[in-house]
Formats: C-alpha cells, sequence, structure tokens
C-alpha cells in the first residue's frame, strides 16, 4: 500500500513538474505525451514534407519512422550507429554515421556515402548536422563514439559542398555537438556539450564562417557548471530550442532566455513535424516525446 501510495505521489510530482506555465508566443498548447517507448537512445528527429517523422536508436543501430496517423516502423535496420538526421532538398534523409561516414538515404531505403573522411582520414564520429540552400551540409564530429585515438586529432565541425568537397570549418570547441542555421541562413550555430557557451558564427560565404561569439548561456541543473548542449531545433521567428541536462532551453534569435519546456526523460534532440509543424518532437532517452506549442518550425528547403 505503502509502495503504491509512492508511486501516486511521484507520479503526481511529475506531471506537475511537467506543467510549467507556457512561454508567451511558444506555448505548450497541450500535454507532453509519449509518443513512442522502448528504445535505447533516442536521436536525430527529422520530419519529411508528407509529416512523418523519422528518428534513430542509436545502440540498436535503426532508424525509425512514425507517420502522421501514428503507425511505426523500422526504415533501417543496420544503420552504422545513425545519430543526426535531416532531409534534403531531393527529398534524401541525410544521416550521420558515427562509425565515421555521411551517408544519404532514398525513400525506399536505399544508401548512399556522401563523405567519410577528411584529408585521409575517417571522420570521429558524426553527429549532427543542417542542409542549407546550396544543397551542402554542415557537420559536427566530436568523440562521442569515436576510436581512440581519434582518426582527426581533434572534434571539429564541417561542410561537405554539393559536388562533394569536405572544408573543416572549426575545431576549437569542446566536442561540438548539435548544428543548425538560422532561417536566413546568415548565421551558424553550434552547440557544444562540453561548454555551458552557445556558440554562434557568420556565415561568410557558403561553407565559409568567420568569427565566433557566444549567443547565449545556458542555465545549469543545481550543483552542476559547465554543462553544455545536445541538439536544437528552430521555429519560423528564429527562436532556439536547446536541448539540455534540464530540459529545452528556448532562446529568442537575440539570445535572450525565454523559458523552459521539461520531458520526463532528458531530452537529446527535437524537432517540428505535422502538418502545420507545431508539434515538436523530442527524442529523450528510451523514448519520442510530442507537445503541441502555439510557435511553427522553420523548415530548411535545401537544394532540389
Amino acid at each position: 500500500m505503502l509502495r503504491k501510495l509512492f508511486s501516486v505521489l511521484v507520479l503526481s510530482t511529475l506531471s506537475a513538474s511537467l506543467m510549467a506555465d507556457p512561454i508567451p508566443g511558444i506555448g505548450p498548447v497541450g500535454k507532453v505525451e509519449k509518443a513512442q517507448g522502448g528504445f535505447a537512445f533516442t536521436e536525430g528527429p527529422a520530419a519529411d514534407n508528407a509529416g512523418n517523422l523519422y528518428f534513430t536508436d542509436i545502440p540498436n543501430e535503426e532508424i525509425h519512422k512514425l507517420t502522421p496517423e501514428g503507425k511505426h516502423s523500422t526504415f533501417v535496420e543496420k544503420s552504422n550507429h545513425a545519430n543526426g538526421l535531416m532531409f534534403d532538398g531531393q527529398g534524401r534523409l541525410i544521416a550521420c554515421e558515427m562509425d565515421g561516414r555521411l551517408a544519404a538515404y532514398s525513400p525506399s531505403g536505399k544508401r548512399v556515402i556522401l563523405a567519410e573522411g577528411y584529408k585521409g582520414n575517417r571522420f570521429n564520429a558524426p553527429n549532427d548536422l543542417v542542409v542549407d540552400s546550396h544543397g551542402g551540409i554542415y557537420f559536427t564530429d566530436p568523440t562521442f563514439r569515436a576510436p581512440m585515438p581519434l582518426p582527426q586529432g581533434k572534434a571539429a565541425v564541417y561542410y561537405l559542398n554539393a559536388k562533394g568537397e569536405v572544408t573543416r570549418l572549426l575545431d576549437n570547441l569542446p566536442n561540438p555537438n548539435g548544428v543548425i542555421l538560422s532561417t536566413d541562413e546568415k548565421t551558424l550555430y553550434v552547440i557544444p556539450t562540453g561548454q555551458a557557451e552557445m556558440m554562434s558564427y557568420p556565415v561568410e560565404s557558403q561553407g565559409k564562417i568567420g568569427a565566433g561569439k557566444v549567443f547565449a548561456t545556458l542555465d545549469q541543473p543545481k550543483g552542476k557548471k559547465g554543462g553544455g548542449g545536445d541538439g536544437l531545433t528552430i521555429d519560423t521567428k528564429g527562436n532556439l530550442y536547446i536541448t539540455s541536462a534540464m530540459g529545452i532551453q528556448v532562446f529568442s534569435k537575440e539570445g535572450e532566455k525565454l523559458g523552459l519546456l521539461v520531458f520526463p526523460e532528458q531530452p537529446s534532440n527535437c524537432t517540428f513535424a505535422g502538418p502545420d509543424r507545431k508539434t515538436l518532437f523530442v527524442t529523450a532517452r528510451t523514448s519520442l516525446y510530442k507537445v503541441r506549442l502555439e510557435a511553427q518550425g522553420h523548415t530548411f528547403p535545401g537544394k532540389p
């Protein structure tokens, strides 16, 4: 009886903690719901133009698909530890494979390798990416799940242009993790896991960035310091949604902290999906969650 009462109290406390005051203009406007569960470690949510949601289960080397109607299926059964995902302008699902490559999947699941190394060595473990309007791909290459010694010698951020040429953009951050562009593609945001300061860089031309600056500093759990972010997404107003140990910390495009979105498990990444792109899907450890927001997700059209 006491155990049952304790369970009820825990669930009630958790439910209350997830019902924080909505962020003006952001939300949520509905309850946090578990869309799917029972995974090892979820990551890389990405939506296609039909409203389907794709995400990875890294340890199990799977890519999963969830339809707008809620039907779940396994899209890829051997993903080479795929992590971050994003669709390009050709309708291909681009995957950061932590086994050292960038790959693209056709709608039928046919895989082609886009890039597998820099200056003769394999990548460490590609983690997250964003596709620009030129068909180029910015992606991070930290140390997580990488062989030792590091194939590239250091963690870095790269750009793969539409011709297949790879350029190293920066290598001075402690494990660069999440990456995304501003809505006008004039700013590149890089989210390190090894520091509380989130970075931004002016995009001077295709695949070329200027000097970085601190965009925002993440709030930390009580008694902790120096904790960074993981993945992120962006809405049509340029607000950034950065996953962290505290939940999803939301910042305006000016770097002002707007509020916090909390989930039952620590989030790793997030993206907008659904017919109106107002449903935020969140990968969080063993589960995939969703919540309706007032805000609408930005779409990167890529190059057809």
